[in-house]
């Protein structure tokens, strides 16, 4: 098996990655399902968090202030997710309000303070990107930009037989052009799966330019895809829509990335879009 497919350690609790065991420096990545009512209780620590719900309900407190999801998704195919921020030094009770509340949580170091929210689905904005069989949806979470220190998490959807993150990107270098301008940043990134029928699969090649690390994985329900360097597509298998979440971070607070030159040219080649997006709005949202 390759080292950078992770698979689920049991039906509750898929992951728990630290950055240490991923060989890496900056993300931390857990994903659980909670019973309702139970709890997490926790310090942030010297770390930044976000939790992202992907299926269910629940409640956070912390700083004297309670935030509710109230319109969850019963899936990730069902609704858009919240993503809830919180800032190093902070207590906080996540309480499951449905049964079978799936949740990711991601965690970074951090030197500095950023005030709690919740980003809600109708606060998400809707990207399509690429076109023809290339085409997919992107939902932005905590998006460059967001009152954050490192943390970048965006959804994507991508339907049944079509290309992903294509064409290919990487972002394992720091580059600045003359005004200082990010052309590319050099992020960790984590990629969680989601199928919409339990026997379904992605294929994610990742790759460098050297082929030093040239590998090819297939990716199932709950299964999670290390990126620690190299270009990364994905193929969503045929008759499957395919989710991934996406958690980053590294240099820069951004998702600048540089395309594979030998691939650069089918930006220009794509004559449609595909009508099967949205594959999900904030119109759904609702358990």
């Amino acid at each position: 098996m390759s080292d950078l497919l992770i698979r689920p350690a049991d039906e509750k609790i898929y992951h728990h990655l630290t950055s240490e065991k991923a060989g890496w420096t900056y993300l931390n990545f857990e994903a659980k399902i909670l019973d309702l009512n139970e709890q997490i209780s926790r310090h942030t620590g010297e770390y930044e968090y976000c939790i992202v719900l992907l299926g269910g309900n629940f409640k956070v407190e912390a700083k004297g202030q309670i935030w509710e999801t109230k319109n969850g998704r019963k899936d990730v195919f069902s609704g858009i997710g919240h993503a809830m921020y919180l800032s190093r030094n902070t207590d906080f009770v996540l309480t499951a309000q449905s049964e079978n509340t799936d949740i990711a949580i991601c965690w970074v170091a951090t030197d500095e303070d950023h005030a709690p929210s919740m980003k809600r689905p109708e606060d998400a904005a809707i990207e399509y990107r690429g076109g023809d069989n290339a085409n997919r949806q992107i939902n932005s979470l905590l998006e460059p930009g967001y009152d954050c220190h490192k943390i970048v998490c965006v959804e994507v959807y991508t339907p049944s037989g079509n290309w992903s993150s294509f064409p290919a990107h990487k972002h394992d270098e720091r580059k600045v052009d003359a005004d200082g301008k990010v052309l590319e940043a050099n992020l960790e990134e984590i990629y969680f799966y989601k199928i919409d029928k339990p026997q379904g699969y992605a294929i994610q090649q990742v790759y460098t330019d050297d082929r030093s690390l040239d590998e090819i994985v297939r990716a199932k329900n709950n299964d999670a895809i290390l990126i620690p360097r190299g270009y990364h597509p994905v193929v969503a298998g045929h008759g499957y829509n395919v989710y991934y979440l996406n958690f980053l971070a590294g240099s820069d607070q951004s998702l600048a990335a540089t395309s594979d030159p030998d691939h650069e040219w089918i930006y220009n080649s794509w004559k449609g879009k595909d009508t099967r997006l949205p594959i999900v709005t904030a119109v759904m949202n609702g358990v």
